[in-house]
Parts: C-alpha cells; sequence; structure tokens
C-alpha cells in the first residue's frame, strides 16, 4: 500500500471535516428556521386576533414538532448512508 505524503493526508481529512461541519450547520439553521417561524407566525397571530398567548403557545408546539421532523429526517438519512 502506497502511503501519502503527510500534507496530502491533511488536506483529505480537512476537507471530509468541513463537510461535516457545514452539515451539522445546516442541520442547526433548519432546527432554528423551523421553530422560529412557527413562533413567530403565533405571536404575529396573537397580534392580530387578540387571542395572547393561545396562537404563541400553538407557534412553539409547531415548532418543537418542526424540530422533530427534520431530526428524524436527517436520522434517517444517516441510517441509509451507514447501511450503504
Amino acid at each position: 500500500m502506497k502511503q501519502q505524503p503527510e500534507d496530502e493526508r491533511y488536506q483529505d481529512s480537512f476537507g471530509r471535516s468541513l463537510r461535516s461541519l457545514s452539515e451539522y450547520m445546516g442541520l442547526g439553521v433548519q432546527i432554528a428556521a423551523s421553530f422560529v417561524f412557527f413562533v413567530l407566525a403565533g405571536y404575529w397571530a396573537d397580534e392580530k386576533l387578540g387571542s395572547s398567548p393561545l396562537l404563541l403557545l400553538a407557534g412553539v408546539f409547531l415548532g418543537m414538532a418542526g424540530m422533530v421532523l427534520v431530526l428524524m429526517k436527517t436520522l434517517r438519512i444517516a441510517n441509509r448512508k451507514k447501511k450503504e
């Protein structure tokens, strides 16, 4: 087996680390966006309808459900990659 020079191995591992980091950052953005969207929508609806804090709480629960769905999708994809 041919050994790679140390600088080439470093570049290869750095590239893999950067790809993993970007995947996790993307996941964090998706989770935050799903939560913030529903909370802000609930807050806005409460302001318009004067039903404070009912729709805000509904937005919080919908945001949590959105976060769970994003995590389940990510886990399903990771399990599929692991089996391959």
